[in-house]
């Protein structure tokens, strides 16, 4: 149920509103000046803002910055009947969540009024708080209050509702998944089929059977027909991880699907119609690949209809103390540990490094620093200690492997092999991945989100390096 302040001066459009929005099973509230605004906006737990301005002699803009000095979380929806197109890119700017303009229709308000709150229950649904007083939500979660990231769900809460086709772009690590999973999750097909499909993590001579299935007889060894994954997110949705990597031969083939919402299984000739929602994601440049003929320009424009594009951690450095809150609290219940807490000396440490693994590295940081707690709080000690090894440590360290390289090194020139720089790599992917899969039990889920990779990567790369 969507919970909706309406804020006006005038009672008679206050309760017009207030039928219309009653009607569609939302609870409101009314307020008739900012004063008494601000306030219901914190008790009431409400979940959306109706702001009609100009209001008690303020501008819309002026309305707008006492309502967000407030609840800078809320998501305000400005309605005005004298509006002008610099007033209404002012206030987008200003972090109005919309600008809605008198005379409106009743389906175009509902339909915001619907957008913001969806947009609001990503940061505020299933929160437990920290000492600090600041929300931890429970398992994986978008976290984050930076403006970037305010403009990341108010992308989720307009195009949620709607078919349309998205494409998350990111640095690796940011959370593009996450976002789908949020879009997917405020969305009508909720409740319905959600699959991953990595297209890095599939072999190329299979991905194509896993996405669209097979007939018997196709090719050797297919003894009877596969649904494929489209098939089986039927009236759902599907997500295309690392499309960006998709071979050119299967582009083609998601690229009818989009267009003609249909596919033919491998090996078969009936032409098979599917209702499912596509959405992509990717940490490449597709603009660069498509000059290089990498990718279709033709599959890039249907999988952009809406383009969200997530903030790598260093552009948005306010977010990591509520994301060392977080995961401190996550991993601690998954590690079976008590938390140790953490000062906000070491948080303004974290938050001044660059982090080039985005949020998926401060995760695996914060893991780091739990396991090798002594108990206590975690402090810049132990932030410095993790970020920069002692030197006499480093130097002993990059002393053993030079070593290590250099006896490779004479040993492959003595046997005449062509293959050292493989042969060096394998080395170290095997002490990185053991030394990973010790330092958590076996546990090969938590070693993967270490190692900052998936967990099929990590077992293809355990079958390849023969570890167990």
């Amino acid at each position: 149920m969507n919970r909706v302040l309406i804020v006006d001066e005038e009672r008679g459009r206050r309760e017009a509103l207030e039928h219309l929005l009653l009607d569609c099973s939302h609870r409101v509230w009314q307020a008739g000046s900012l004063e008494n605004a601000v306030q219901l906006a914190i008790t009431a737990e409400v979940d959306t803002v109706l702001l009609r301005v100009p209001i008690c002699g303020r501008t819309g803009l002026e309305a707008l910055q006492v309502v967000h000095e407030a609840t800078p979380l809320l998501p305000v929806i400005l309605v005005t009947a004298a509006g002008t197109t610099e007033e209404a890119i002012q206030a987008t700017a200003h972090g109005a969540f919309d600008y809605v303009l008198e005379p409106f229709s009743n389906k175009e308000l509902l339909q915001v009024v619907d957008q913001a709150c969806a947009s609001h229950r990503l940061t505020g649904s299933s929160v437990e708080m920290d000492v600090a007083g600041r929300p931890i939500p429970s398992g994986d979660a978008l976290v984050g209050r930076s403006r970037p990231m305010q403009e990341v769900y108010k992308a989720i809460g307009r195009v949620a509702p709607t078919d349309s086709t998205v494409l998350i772009r990111g640095e690796s690590g940011t959370g593009k998944e996450l976002v789908a999973r949020a879009i997917y999750q405020h969305s009508k097909r909720a409740g319905r089929p959600f699959l991953v499909v990595n297209c890095v993590a599939i072999p190329e001579t299979l991905l194509e059977s896993e996405l669209f299935g097979y007939e018997r007889g196709a090719f050797t060894g297919a003894v009877s027909r596969r649904i494929g994954r489209i098939e089986q997110a039927a009236g759902g949705t599907v997500l295309l991880d690392e499309i960006g990597d998709m071979p050119l031969s299967i582009q083609a083939k998601i690229l009818r699907l989009l267009q003609d919402r249909s596919f033919e299984r491998l090996g078969g000739q009936e032409s098979i119609g599917i209702d499912v929602r596509i959405l992509a994601a990717t940490n490449r440049d597709l603009e660069e690949a498509i000059k290089e003929g990498r990718f279709r320009s033709d599959l890039f424009y249907r999988l952009s209809v809406v383009p969200i594009v997530l903030p790598p951690l260093r552009d948005r450095a306010d977010d990591v103390p509520l994301l060392c809150s977080y995961f401190m609290s996550r991993l601690t219940r998954g590690l079976g540990v008590r938390n140790p807490g953490i000062d906000a000396e070491a948080c303004e440490l974290l938050a001044a490094h660059e982090w080039p693994g985005n949020v998926r590295e401060l995760a695996n940081a914060i893991e780091q620093l739990l396991i090798f707690s002594r108990g206590g709080p975690i402090g810049r000690k132990e932030v410095e200690s993790m970020l920069m090894p002692p030197a006499g440590g480093e130097s002993k360290s990059f002393s053993e492997a030079e070593q290590l390289v250099r006896s490779w090194v004479r040993r492959s020139v003595a046997l005449d092999r062509s293959d050292l720089l493989a042969t060096i790599l394998d080395e170290v992917a095997r002490f990185t991945v053991a030394e990973a899969l010790d330092l958590t039990d076996g546990n090969r889920t938590r070693a993967a989100r270490l190692l900052g990779i998936s967990r099929p990567t990590l077992l293809a790369r355990m079958e390849k390096l023969g570890l167990r």
